[in-house]
């Protein structure tokens, strides 16, 4: 062939293989694209909600596109038309982040696990590994594809061989890769923006590559080329897409020329026959076209979508697009005239018909004995009513009551049909509900009531377990199954409420809820459901430490919160898993007019978010807690130090630059999420340290007026931090649902995180970011551990929701060695929580936090009692009166301070007299039955307290108070407390009132000081005081003169008469009791009891035998006075054997010639 023809054949050939390639590209041109179909992703279940796709791929080998969301199923779709071919749920653990398709089926991968299933659903093997926690992307390491490299955000890369289906190698790794591609080398990229390039036999990094500053968000690798795109941090602490997409040579390990892309590179697609064709998208749906080594020219197109794009897909043919955004929905593009997914084609199996041809062509061949399942659904394009969620559907009507069988067996034919006796069995009037009751989660039974315990283990000589426990255990079995899995909120969870009996509160077993050291607190008070945040606040050591501190100082302030605040810690500690109560705390902060005025009181719940409610009311709290401690305490900054962000905020005009400073200091911060929405459609995670941050240090931009234009302008204010407390106090502020999403993220919350302060700059780390700041010796950071997260509640409809918190008790626990261990205090139930993980998982859609304490780690286990060596005595040693013209007691004669100081086992007798200040709450239920709701609530009227030790001044009173009321009383209960109306008033009163603040630290103090109360019904007495005194630190009489296997407890009344022959309480309805006297006379029997105890052994028990006896004959009443008795139930007077009356026994009265029966009181005839 000379050259002519050489030439010309070669022109033939180029001119062909052009047209060849025209036609080609007009084929698999992405500028030709269109949007062929839109479906939207099915849901994970029955009932539910569509899901988002968190990933997508199309299938190399068959006509199929896959998707995988976030509750770990696998769908495939067949066809332009993406008609539904399989789903099976591949990863029960979590989310699908990536697909890789072989000759075996569709590999895929979560956060810890690798699935391989067949085309057809049917899995082929499932690898877990405990090493597996955070895996995010694989690839494949050679074009054999035999193997694949997994790697994520943990330390190991694991080596998988797919045939096998078993873990072959595991690399270690200093970096955190999110992508992998292979193209030569492995292309991973990082957490931080780079691109390692890994040798794929020895995994080595052979070249780094900075591709972006923050991190990337996509790449593809293909034909030599790497693509990626990525974001940038901005000055605020957000991020924001680059404006374009770098370009690097794999082959010559060089970067090129970027792709510049305005609205802001989010996704990449290298095209799989144009080498250097390529296709970026960005979050908002825009689709440029561009050639590589021509950057400048390109063609745009915009996605027809409402929301913003998660992913972008390149069929391997080049034929065909997917796109999936955030509205549930996957976009498929490709040419209108042809369109196919795989470059060769396999065929797609699909499912045999399970009716026979001749059934289907014949509707005559139906009869009975079909199988309903052979019966296709009809096709519909409206959502059917049996998948409508249950809060959108509403019952109407009421359906007919049922009768019951025995009833319809018994009726006879009448003229008019059937007739027969029908016996109703609901009251009359009362309505029965036909409907099936909705189901509830399983709750907590309620425990037996002490008094029935009592009664069993009386009759009963085994001791069984009782139902309630059972209950318990089982709830507690249910925690992580009906909780956790389907949504509902586990027993322990739920709200606890307090039955009460005849008996009243003191016969509701507390103890059956908590077996801990930890006490809770009951809910029967007003404004109870603070109950959560003053535990929490308990468990901060440096909080708990000024607290208490300041309650033991000088401060007499009638209303102070902060006082209170110490009382009540105090009462914890001491309880030691009992019950408590804030009583007094809670009567305090609902005496503020201003925490009416701000709607914080309890009457306000039904209108107000109860979580919005108490992180008012944590912002509330410390500020008036701020101000009781600089009432007390002048010019200390102890407070501020302690709790308070110093900060300034620069107020800039951005139209006449004028700047203005101004004190921006707060004690508890509010969580600002701002930028969330953005970073959400760039499909970035903030973590909680970068939303800390920029809530500490926020710049925002608002309409204010300006002061030098004298007019509304754009204000930018922008905060400077100057110094941060050792507590930091946050508010979740959590409103919207994108907010609960975040903290939904598994292990979001962290519980240790390092605040670095410099020059106004705060920044904020957690996780490895501490350590790696510990090993580049950063100065100035303060590591700060969480104490514990105030929780709401809310089960849906059907369940009202309350406040629990979960708190780190080993931060206040003086045991150094202790490990971190979250209890749960749902008001009275305590118990412990399995795990640091099960505490701080806010997955669960009942589960929202709402205030959230982090304590320096230098003050862990900083608990000070040395607030028991510095209490203020001096109230003891003089008389405090409100109303100063009123004459105090004249036996009365407070402590002499140089002989009389209380000390250790310092012995005092006390009584205390009650009024009722609010009745009780009960409800009547349709049957006439009656449930209390709320008991009746008494307040603190009279205390007296007694020298108790022997000598001249036994039973002299050094206190006898009454105190003042600020709220009506509804029943001075006269009788019983010896109070008239008009004592309890500074205007009118003739006795020397005082402040219940007053009262209650005297008694406060002597508890502390070691002494030891003699009375007699102490535990109720106490309880109604709302103080907690130790066993060791009381002598109650009831309990001395009680047998324990009887059910009867002794009055006072009668133990004065059967043990010391006196009639005490004598003074009948119109005079009532006297606490002197009462506390005079339970100290004398206390005195009897030690001396019959000195006798010998067994003389206690013959003694209460014996008075036991008499009470039996007298009804345990005391005769009339006046009547000389031979004590029946002790000793006779003669010294001889006493006799134990079988009827009535007249004994001689004063009055010669006359005698009463002992048992009735009436004069008999001798």
């Amino acid at each position: 062939m000379n050259f002519p023809e050489y030439h010309a054949a070669l022109k033939r050939k180029e001119d062909a293989e052009a047209k060849y390639q025209a036609k080609l590209n007009q084929k698999t041109n992405p500028v030709n694209y269109k949007q062929i179909c839109r479906i939207v992703v099915p849901p994970p279940g029955h009932g539910a909600l569509p899901t988002n796709a968190t990933t997508i791929a199309f299938d190399t080998q068959q006509e199929l596109l896959w998707a995988g969301n976030e509750w770990g199923r696998v769908t495939s779709f067949c066809g332009s038309e993406l008609s539904r071919y399989t789903s099976v749920k591949a990863h029960p653990e979590g989310v699908v982040r990536q697909f890789l398709f072989h000759d075996l089926g569709v590999l895929s991968v979560s956060a810890s696990s690798v699935h391989l299933t067949s085309r057809r659903g049917l899995t082929q093997w499932h690898i877990i590994s405990r090493d597996m926690q955070d895996l995010r992307c694989m690839t494949f390491l050679s074009p054999a594809r035999d193997q694949i490299l997994v790697a994520g955000g943990q330390p190991e890369m694991f080596v998988v061989d797919i045939e096998k289906g078993e873990i072959v190698d595991t690399v270690q790794t200093a970096e955190f890769y999110t992508l992998l591609r292979f193209d030569k080398y492995i292309c991973a990229a990082t957490t931080t923006g780079t691109v390692n390039f890994l040798d794929p036999k020895t995994f080595d990094v052979v070249k780094t590559w900075k591709a972006h500053a923050a991190a990337i968000n996509d790449m593809d690798a293909r034909n030599g080329y790497l693509v990626t795109c990525g974001y940038s941090p901005r000055q605020i602490g957000s991020y924001m897409f680059d404006p374009m997409a770098n370009v690097y040579d794999v082959k010559k390990l060089v970067p090129l020329v970027p792709i510049p892309f305005p609205a802001g590179a989010a996704f990449v697609r290298l095209h799989p026959k144009m080498q250097t064709t390529c296709i970026v998208a960005s979050q908002g749906g825009q689709l440029q076209v561009v050639d590589i080594m021509n950057p400048n020219t390109s063609n745009l197109r915009q996605a027809d979508i409402t929301t913003y794009l998660l992913s972008l897909e390149l069929a391997p043919s080049g034929e065909a697009l997917a796109l999936a955004d955030g509205a549930c929905a996957i976009h498929l593009w490709g040419s209108p005239s042809k369109i196919h997914f795989a470059e060769v084609r396999n065929h797609i199996e699909f499912a045999e018909d399970i009716l026979p041809p001749e059934l289907e062509r014949s509707m005559d061949l139906w009869t009975g004995d079909l199988p309903l399942n052979s019966i296709g659904m009809p096709y519909y394009s409206e959502r059917l009513l049996s998948a409508w969620p249950g809060n959108l559907i509403s019952e109407v009507g009421n359906p007919p009551p049922g009768f019951d069988p025995k009833f319809l067996a018994t009726l006879i034919p009448g003229e008019l049909g059937l007739c027969g006796p029908y016996s109703r069995k609901t009251p009359r009037y009362q309505k029965e509900n036909t409907r099936s009751p909705i189901p509830h989660t399983a709750s907590l039974a309620a425990p037996k009531f002490l008094s029935e315990k009592a009664r069993e283990n009386g009759s009963k000589p085994v001791r069984r377990m009782s139902d309630a426990v059972e209950t318990l255990l089982i709830a507690q079995l249910q925690l992580n199954i009906d909780g956790l899995e389907n949504n509902n909120v586990p027993p322990i969870y739920q709200s606890v409420e307090i039955k009460y009996s005849k008996f009243g509160v003191d016969d509701f077993d507390f103890a059956f809820y908590n077996k801990t050291s930890f006490s809770g607190l009951e809910t029967h008070i007003a404004n109870s459901y603070t109950n959560p945040l003053l535990q929490l606040l308990k468990f901060t050591p440096l909080f708990r430490n000024l607290a208490l501190h300041h309650a033991a100082s000088t401060c007499l302030q009638e209303t102070c919160l902060l006082c209170e605040m110490g009382f009540l810690f105090d009462m914890l500690e001491k309880a030691n898993g009992q019950s408590c109560q804030a009583t007094n705390l809670l009567k305090t902060f609902s005496s503020f007019q201003d925490a009416s005025q701000l709607g914080l009181l309890e009457e306000n719940l039904p209108s107000t978010s109860i979580s919005h409610l108490i992180q008012s009311v944590c912002r509330f709290f410390m500020q008036r807690m701020k101000l009781d401690y600089d009432k007390n305490v002048a010019q200390s900054s102890q407070f501020e130090n302690t709790f308070t962000i110093e900060a300034m905020s620069n107020h800039h005009c951005t139209y006449c630059r004028k700047e203005q400073l101004r004190a921006d200091s707060s004690m508890v911060t509010d969580l600002i999420y701002a930028g969330l929405a953005e970073a959400n459609n760039r499909r970035i995670t903030p973590s909680f340290a970068q939303i800390l941050k920029s809530t500490l240090q926020q710049e925002i931009q608002s309409r204010a007026f300006c002061e030098n234009c004298k007019t509304y302008r754009i204000m930018t204010r922008q905060r400077m931090v100057q110094a941060i407390p050792s507590v930091l106090m946050l508010n979740a502020h959590v409103t919207k649902p994108t907010e609960k999403a975040l903290w939904a993220r598994p292990n979001w919350l962290p519980q240790q995180i390092g605040v670095i302060l410099t020059s106004g700059q705060v920044y904020v780390v957690e996780g490895e970011d501490i350590e790696r700041s510990f090993e580049e010796s950063i100065q100035n950071m303060e590591i700060y551990d969480l104490v514990g997260v105030v929780v709401d509640v809310n089960g849906g409809d059907h369940q009202r929701p309350h406040l629990v918190s979960l708190v780190d008790v080993a931060i206040a626990s003086e045991d150094h060695a202790a490990s971190s261990q979250f209890h749960l205090f749902n008001d009275f139930l305590v118990r412990p929580i399995p795990s640091i993980k099960d505490a701080l998982d806010f997955t669960p859609p009942w589960k929202t936090p709402c205030i959230l304490t982090y304590q320096v780690r230098s003050a862990r286990h900083a608990l000070d009692h040395s607030w028991k060596d510095n209490l203020d005595t001096t109230m003891l040693y003089y008389e405090w009166s409100m109303n100063n013209n009123a004459q105090p007691c004249p036996e009365c004669r407070v402590l002499n301070p140089e002989v009389e100081a209380p000390h250790e086992n310092f012995e005092a007798a006390i009584d205390t007299e009650f009024v009722t200040v609010e009745r009780a709450e009960i409800d009547v239920r349709p049957d006439g039955s009656q449930e209390v709701i709320r008991p009746k609530r008494q307040g603190l009227a009279r205390v007296s307290v007694l020298r108790g030790a022997k000598g001249p001044e036994t039973g002299t009173p050094f206190i006898d108070d009454y105190i003042a009321m600020h709220e009506p009383i509804v029943d001075y209960v006269t009788e019983y407390s010896g109070i008239k109306p008009g004592d309890l008033d500074v205007h009118t009163s003739s006795h020397n009132l005082v402040p219940l603040k007053i009262a209650y630290k005297k008694l406060w103090l002597l508890l502390n000081m070691g002494c030891i109360f003699i009375g007699h019904g102490l535990s109720s007495d106490f309880r109604q005081i709302n103080i907690h005194v130790p066993p060791n630190q009381f002598i109650d009489t009831q309990r001395l003169y009680h047998i324990p296997a009887k059910a009867r407890k002794l009055s006072l009344r009668f133990c004065a008469w059967s043990v010391l022959r006196e009639h005490v309480q004598e003074g009948g309805r119109e005079e009532g009791h006297d606490s002197i006297e009462d506390a005079r006379t339970a100290l004398r029997l206390w005195r009897k009891f030690e001396e019959v105890k000195a006798k010998g052994e067994g003389e206690v028990e013959k003694m209460l035998e014996e008075v036991y006896r008499e009470g039996v004959v007298l009804g345990f009443k005391p005769p009339p006075s006046g009547v000389i008795s031979g004590r029946i139930g002790i000793e006779c007077g003669n010294g001889s054997r006493p006799v134990t009356p079988s009827r009535a026994i007249p004994i001689r009265s004063e009055s010669e010639g006359k005698s009463v029966d002992l048992l009735t009181g009436s004069p008999r005839q001798i």
